[in-house]
């Protein structure tokens, strides 16, 4: 592979005016895709197996009316004045809002409040429930422009009309997250490289990938259903890893320049090397990203695919489109006019970098370093064991958000469970009395602690299957709501014994914890595959059975440890201020699936790109102890500016006002701080340190089966300096020898 790499780069090199048009016409063909289609995403949930599910999918057999899996909106209307709904004027207008909400594109029902007892005890506050005729994903514009209209007739006629449902489209969010993460890391790698055009190189890559990717992902939206958070997440990922894949090269592309190699041949020895560090670290995070798949959850599915398709562009990109800027460039990247004093003699070998000092001062203290870092994260993990799950509600919609007042309105009228009620199923279809069922069901309901509302019965045509609505006394996210479904579900095998009939409970509640019980569970198998995946790979690569296992000890350390903080943070309120959390509430359950998938592929880059350039050392003569500080001069610098900048991309979302993508940012930029700094940095040197050679021990009968798939290039160094020795010795009128047939 680095021999492939090396010529590729002297070929993007040579034809760099071919490889930018092909990149800029991919990037207009993109556009002009987004330009063409109407892509819509979704956060619906589908889980094939569960009672949830199985009763959704039983009310569009036998309620067809009822649309069980059409989109919903709350439309929630309170009065400005204080005065009550039902005065003659307020009911009026509200009587004429529910006329036009039934005369909207694609509204199958909508729920009289009048009719439907939706009025509150203080009278104040009076709610419709409409139904759609199809799901979310296909929700019309003029459809959503209706319910807008609604609201803004209600407030011309002075009452406060609010907006919940996943039928509501979630407003267009600030561009400031992206914005202030791309000025952070260009500052960090104007100070990596001393110099604005070797700073802009990793820019310009990360801005042509993302570009791409998201158009791209744009146009598929248009064609499956898109989980709405795809993009950010694609966003930030793509971002964050094209400015590190180019920082890598571009990094190795001015050491070959600085060992006296003309810009070509430069360009081709940093893709042969660097550059199949970039495919292997980007191989992985991709096939773990593709890995959610397995899960069985098209949500996560499409977040996780689209996230691997920006990773797999940015990879791309970083092997072809950034070694013909570089051709562009030529020596002027290496030009270090903006680096200090240090910086210069540090570049020239008179003064040992911070990495170096911190490399020796490790080495010096290893049983010390190994005891903090894993004490350390230790610590920080132990709230992991309180960690509870749920999926994004309005309540964790944006403060003022239209979603957000409509819960928080509902909850003051009705109450917290009003907006997460729960619907009951009786399928009484094998029964010989489906009235009775239905009613000792209703009996049951009604005896539990935390029901407040038990709604009577409404069947089917049929009569044999009834559909019940009970309101919890809790909110939807909250724990007692889960131990209330888990409890019904107990219960219900009474009710069904004596009435040979089966009892489900389900309802975007109930579908929720569902979900988050089958992620939690799945959890623990996933972490399995992921670590498996990484002994596997790192074995390839460093050819040492310990070395792979102290790398998935640290991934493991970093992960609970991230998870330590977001429960601190999100779930307890530590800190919550600090970082804008506005109320405290059960990690996204989407979170830790995503954190371990993304956190594995990072972790993996660095652990490659600092501990090859130890076993290249080790492979060279050199001692255990001076290979690992030889891996901190060639890698330590670079590292820190990846990580730096992988940080304040993830960090500047936590500025976003979505709970969800606010967790997701600080749960990533922590675990790329904790595995960054403390594990690769750290925790590594002081394992390799106590193992000695020992750490690079491979038994000889699997030292012959493992492939030699040669990250570090060490094959292709052989190579050129064979060829460069051949080259050397020749007479001067003798005929050049052929380079070796590898490079050919």
């Amino acid at each position: 592979m680095a021999t492939f790499l090396y010529r590729l780069g002297r070929f993007a090199f040579r034809r760099r005016r071919l490889v930018l048009l092909a990149w800029v016409a991919v990037l207009v063909a993109a556009g002009i895709g987004v330009s063409s289609v109407s892509g819509t995403t979704t956060d619906d949930f589908t889980l094939p197996g569960t009672q949830s599910q199985q009763a959704i999918d039983l009310l569009e057999k036998e309620f067809p009316q009822a649309s069980a899996s059409g989109a919903t909106a709350r439309v929630v209307i309170e009065t400005a004045d204080g005065q009550k709904v039902t005065s003659a004027a307020h009911k009026r207008q509200v009587e004429s809002l529910i006329t036009d909400l039934r005369k909207a594109p694609q509204v199958a029902s909508v729920a009289d409040p009048f009719t439907a007892g939706l009025v509150s005890s203080s009278g104040s506050i009076a709610y419709a429930q409409v139904t759609y005729t199809v799901a979310q994903a296909d929700i019309t514009p003029a459809a959503s422009d209706a319910l807008h209209e609604v609201v803004n007739k209600g407030e011309e006629a002075g009452l406060n009309v609010s907006l919940g449902g996943n039928a509501v489209l979630e407003e267009e969010q600030s561009n400031a997250a992206e914005l202030i993460g791309l000025l952070i890391a260009a500052f960090v790698l104007v100070i990596t490289f001393g110099s604005l055009v070797a700073a802009g190189l990793p820019l310009l890559s990360a801005i042509v990938g993302v570009g791409v990717a998201l158009c791209a992902i744009t146009v598929a939206s248009s064609f499956v259903d898109m989980a709405s958070n795809a993009q950010t997440l694609a966003l930030m990922l793509g971002l964050a890893v094209a400015i590190d894949y180019a920082l890598f090269i571009v990094s190795r592309y001015r050491t070959e320049l600085q060992a006296g190699h003309q810009p070509e041949e430069a360009a081709g020895r940093a893709l042969g090397t660097a550059g199949s560090a970039v495919v292997f670290a980007g191989l992985t995070v991709i096939i773990a990203l593709a890995g959610l798949s397995v899960i069985g959850i098209a949500m996560l599915t499409t977040m996780g695919l689209a996230a691997a398709f920006a990773i797999t562009v940015a990879v791309l990109v970083a092997l072809t489109l950034l070694p013909a800027t570089l051709g562009f460039t030529g020596t002027r990247v290496a030009a270090g006019l903006l680096t200090t004093r240090r910086m210069r003699a540090a570049q020239h070998g008179r003064r040992d970098t911070m990495g170096v000092r911190w490399g020796r001062f490790v080495t010096r203290h290893p049983w010390k370093m190994l005891l903090a870092s894993v004490v350390g994260l230790g610590v920080l993990a132990v709230p992991a064991l309180s960690l509870r799950l749920t999926l994004p509600d309005d309540s964790m919609a944006a403060p003022g958000s239209t979603q957000r007042v409509a819960y928080d309105t509902l909850s003051k009228g009705f109450g917290p469970g009003f907006n997460g009620p729960l619907t009951v199923v009786v399928d009484a279809r094998g029964s010989d009395d489906a009235k009775a069922a239905a009613t000792d069901t209703s009996a049951m309901l009604d005896g539990l602690e935390d029901v407040t509302t038990v709604r009577p019965p409404v069947f089917n045509e049929a009569g044999d299957v009834a559909l019940i609505t009970a309101v919890p006394g809790s909110s939807p996210t909250s724990q007692a709501t889960v131990d209330l479904v888990a409890d019904i579900r107990e219960r219900s095998a009474a009710v069904e014994k004596g009435n040979d009939a089966q009892v489900m409970v389900t309802g975007t509640t109930a579908l929720n914890i569902d979900v988050s019980a089958k992620l939690g569970e799945a959890m623990v198998p996933y972490l399995a595959i992921v670590v498996g995946l990484a002994l596997v790979l790192l074995l390839l690569v460093f050819r040492s059975v310990l070395v792979p296992l102290k790398a998935a000890a640290g991934f493991l350390l970093s992960v609970a440890a991230t998870l330590g903080v977001l429960v601190a943070v999100f779930q307890w309120g530590w800190l919550k201020d600090v970082f804008g959390v506005n109320e405290t509430a059960p990690i996204v359950s989407l979170l830790p699936i995503l954190l371990i998938g993304v956190v594995f592929g990072l972790a993996m880059d660095y652990e490659v790109f600092l501990v090859s350039g130890m076993r290249e050392a080790y492979v060279r003569g050199a001692a255990p102890t001076e290979a690992i500080v030889t891996g901190f001069r060639h890698g330590a610098r670079v590292i820190t500016a990846a990580a730096v900048i992988m940080i304040s991309v993830f960090a500047g979302f936590l500025l976003d006002d979505v709970a969800l993508v606010k967790s997701i940012g600080m749960g990533l930029a922590t675990a790329v701080l904790f595995d960054a700094f403390v594990v690769r940095m750290t925790l590594v040197p002081a394992v390799m340190t106590l193992l000695g050679a020992r750490a690079w021990a491979l038994p000889r009968w699997l030292d012959r089966l493992l492939p030699n798939v040669d990250v570090e290039g060490e094959k292709l160094r052989h190579a050129l300096a064979e060829r460069d020795r051949l080259g050397h010795v020749t007479a001067p009128n003798e005929q050049e020898p052929a380079a070796p047939a590898c490079l050919r």
